[in-house]
């Protein structure tokens, strides 16, 4: 009976394995942002035109990779063949599935079906969590009137010193080499690049000519390298399933959440870049309402952004969709609520007494769901944990009593203090001793 029972787990597993080899073959070259990416031509002649007072919507027609039908159409065959009763099984339905939507999206750039689509794999701004009374678009604009008057403030320091980008890129590789040494990084300068920088898993391109900060590299490295990269090469280093090392679409949300998180756990985010990941969620937002690309570019350029970094963020929004407005990619809307999202399954975590979770979010691409769901597959050593793990998560008792006490604050009612509180409570206990002596 036994060698039964073994013969039909050898068997589901050797079944599993090539679903997801399926799976591998069929997506691993699909690069949905650097299919989506405007040339930086398109944004240069827009600024020109711009700065001529005369600004005209840019072209958004995107250069779509072949056999994406052929990928659809073996997405649709994994999904028939995989048994969901299995967890592995499940992650690969649900990772074909992502794959599937992604390749219906990029078909259907440019329309409504693009939006869509894209909001089945990122979500969109106005929606609200079943069990809260906020959306993230609702924490984006908290997040940005509480730190309006923080930036106009004389108290803040200005930016720092300037790099350039072979400065940023000698310094990172100085970061980075050590760490990765079995699974190399290379850092290279780009002069075509649309955006001040880019990242994989093996490559960090940085835009010639770009100008950078010491606090750049600090968020490169714990955003892109720490998160993204190091995810990516765990997730290739799984022992039987390669899965984990795709960048499945249903997994950025809260990879991007991840990555955010360790800005704010390391100290690596300021509130330049706070701010600037929070317009980003308006952005999406406005556009989805009908406000086209000028309009957009307008208010990043109002909210104290400069002109390139204007039309960088605006181009994030309309990539693949319509200038005009209406037709978006939602993906940039993810990251507050990804990072509100991680932020309370690690306090959950350490409140249920299950710190052991934290560190296989690093195990590979996943989401949250994943990794509870698969625990039970981590225990049989069917997946292992990460072999790259940043500091911050690899230091559970610190980690452990820095979430404990966040989860301790979140409970304080703010509404009901104010500054001059703090002055009323020492005047009350020296009032009453007083009282008490005479």
């Amino acid at each position: 009976m036994s060698g039964d029972t073994t013969d039909s787990r050898e068997h589901m597993l050797d079944r599993l394995v090539e679903l997801e080899r399926e799976i591998v073959a069929a997506t691993r070259s699909l690069r949905i942002l650097t299919t989506l990416a405007w040339p930086r031509h398109t944004l240069d002649a827009f600024l020109a035109a711009w700065r001529a007072g005369s600004p005209r919507l840019p072209d958004a027609t995107v250069q779509l990779p072949p056999d994406l039908n052929r990928l659809c159409a073996g997405m649709e065959h994994v999904m028939r063949r995989t048994p969901r009763d299995h967890p592995v099984g499940e992650l690969l339905w649900r990772t074909a599935w992502s794959y599937l939507t992604a390749g219906r999206m990029l078909l259907a750039a440019g329309t409504p079906e693009f939006t869509r689509c894209s909001v089945e794999l990122y979500g969109r701004p106005d929606r609200q969590r079943p069990t809260q009374d906020w959306s993230d678009l609702d924490a984006a604009e908290y997040l940005l009137q509480k730190t309006a008057d923080l930036l106009a403030s004389s108290a803040m320091p200005g930016p720092d010193e300037e790099l350039s980008a072979e400065q940023l890129a000698a310094a990172l590789r100085a970061r980075i080499d050590p760490v990765f040494h079995q699974d190399p990084i290379e850092v290279v300068t780009a002069p075509d690049l649309a955006a001040r920088a880019a990242a994989s898993n093996e490559r960090v391109r940085l835009r010639a000519g770009a100008k950078f900060s010491t606090r750049d590299l600090e968020q490169l490295f714990e955003h892109e390298v720490m998160v993204h990269a190091a995810t990516m090469a765990n997730g290739r280093r799984q022992p039987y399933f390669d899965v984990l090392g795709l960048a499945a679409p249903r997994t950025t949300r809260h990879q991007e959440g991840l990555a955010t998180f360790a800005e704010i756990v390391t100290g690596a985010m300021d509130l330049v870049r706070l701010r600037r990941v929070a317009l980003r969620v308006r952005g999406v937002s406005m556009a989805l309402d009908g406000a086209d690309f000028i309009e957009v570019f307008r208010m990043f350029l109002d909210e104290g952004q400069s002109e390139e970094e204007s039309v960088q963020s605006a181009m994030r929004v309309f990539r693949g969709g319509d200038p005009r407005g209406g037709v978006v990619f939602t993906k940039d809307g993810a990251y507050i609520g990804g990072l509100f999202e991680v932020h309370t399954f690690l306090r959950v975590a350490v409140r249920d007494g299950r710190p052991e979770l934290i560190p296989n979010l690093f195990a590979g691409r996943m989401t949250l769901r994943d990794v509870t769901v698969l625990e039970p597959v981590f225990r049989q050593g069917l997946f292992v944990g990460p072999h790259y793990l940043p500091d911050w998560a690899a230091d559970l008792s610190r980690l452990t009593a820095m979430l404990s006490f966040s989860a301790f604050t979140s409970m304080v009612d703010l509404q009901s203090v104010h500054l001059d509180l703090f002055s009323d409570l020492e005047d009350a206990v020296i009032d009453g001793s007083i009282a008490g002596s005479v």
